[in-house]
């Protein structure tokens, strides 16, 4: 048996155990002190990988790749709001009584091990392991080579964090891409698979493997500014949906304007003023840059008939004063997140309130969106009896089932 299964069945056996006895809350809490102790040793493992990446990425990738005090802070603030929510395993979701002394009743429970693939950003798999221990899961982390030193030092205290519980093997990390290749295969093993990363990355993994896959191939988002916008508005939302942090999923790439705004050139100067190059051709391309294409349309039907054909149903916003538009756009736009007067860059777990996200979904089954705490645990049937049979409710003489919900 190799090495990267063996590691498997350690993540499987860990996960058996974390998501039963074990204090999850205890963990975090002392994950998160353990990480704001150990701040110095993150950032120099960080500085070693900035230089040696230094040159060799691209630019959006290198500014994911920065930890410093604000996204530190950040983490832990994170993982600190994660250990204040009530434990959701075991959560009973419903419970029916199907006859006199019969109950059945829906309960949360984990998924199981979950591999999560990233790419440069570092503070996401401190994220992503809270999340996974909240929700009682165990899982295989395999970040950028580029952030090498910086994810060992990470994984190496919440190992340890967990070590001292008796599940260090709950977070393990993983280092090669072949590894990852093998992980793919082990459908008996793994639950749940979750990219994060570029377009060519996702979409070779969702064709590499059978185990479901949760996440997005694409963060084309858009900002429609309709006829009705205010000024104003429409300015502060474009500007900061494009250049507050344009390196992410989240980030807008198309400014759709209806013909009649009269505010048009304004936002567009103020686009140009924050660094933004704007171009007229390119639609769903994902820049992850200080670019965007601009488009004028006639109607709102006209930009809704845009974002379908150009977007990737991540996140899409309308500016507008207009109730009846807004609320047009909200229904008709077949996205994870429609927005209403809002910046695209508020899709985001840690902004939602979720704690962090191990991910932007754009899947339309079991999670979407965001996905934190809540899309990352799935239920089991609980059905308790005293000696009852189906052939009591089956043939001529059949019991009849009352099915009253409690």
């Amino acid at each position: 048996m190799n090495e990267t299964r063996q590691q498997a069945e350690r993540a499987r056996r860990a996960f058996l155990k974390l998501s039963t006895s074990i204090n999850r809350t205890a963990i975090l809490k002392e994950a998160a002190a353990a990480l704001r102790q150990e701040a110095g040793s993150l950032f120099e493992a960080n500085a070693r990988d900035l230089v040696q990446a230094q040159g060799k990425i691209a630019e959006p990738l290198y500014k994911r790749l920065v930890l410093n005090e604000p996204k530190l802070r950040d983490v832990i603030s994170g993982i600190e709001q994660i250990s204040e929510m009530e434990d959701p395993v075991g959560r009973v979701l419903e419970e029916t009584e199907l006859d006199e002394g019969l109950i059945l009743r829906k309960v949360q429970v984990p998924i199981g091990v979950l591999a999560v693939i990233y790419e440069s950003r570092p503070d996401a798999g401190a994220q992503i392991a809270a999340l996974a221990i909240r929700s009682g899961n165990a899982i295989l982390l395999k970040g950028g080579r580029e952030a090498a030193h910086t994810n060992a030092a990470l994984g190496g205290i919440i190992r340890g964090v967990l070590e001292g519980h008796g599940v260090a093997d709950a977070v393990q990390l993983v280092s090669t891409r072949e590894e990852v290749a093998e992980l793919l295969k082990m459908d008996d093993l793994i639950s749940l698979v979750i990219p994060r990363g570029s377009n060519e990355m996702v979409r070779s993994i969702q064709k590499s493997t059978k185990i479901p896959v949760l996440g997005h191939a694409d963060g084309i988002c858009h900002v429609y500014i309709d006829e009705f916008a205010d000024a104003g508005k429409a300015v502060r939302v474009a500007v900061d949906s494009k250049a507050q942090y344009p390196a992410v999923c989240n980030a807008a790439e198309t400014l759709l304007v209806h013909s009649k705004f009269s505010g048009r050139e304004t936002v567009l100067q103020a686009l140009r003023e924050a660094g933004v190059e704007l171009r007229d051709s390119g639609f769903g391309s994902e820049y992850l840059d200080l670019i965007m294409n601009v488009r004028v349309v006639n109607s709102l039907d006209e930009a809704i008939d845009h974002i379908h054909r150009y977007g990737s149903a991540h996140t899409d916003s309308i500016v507008t004063e207009n109730q009846h538009n807004a609320q047009r756009f909200l229904s008709e736009v077949d996205s994870a997140g429609v927005f209403w007067n809002a910046s695209t860059r508020f899709a985001d777990g840690f902004r939602y309130g979720l704690g962090a996200e191990v991910g932007v979904s754009t899947n339309k089954t079991h999670a979407r969106g965001p996905v934190g705490v809540e899309g990352l645990l799935i239920y089991k049937y609980h059905l308790i009896g005293d000696g009852h049979i189906v052939a009591t409710y089956s043939g001529e003489h059949a019991r009849p089932f009352l099915h009253r919900k409690r």
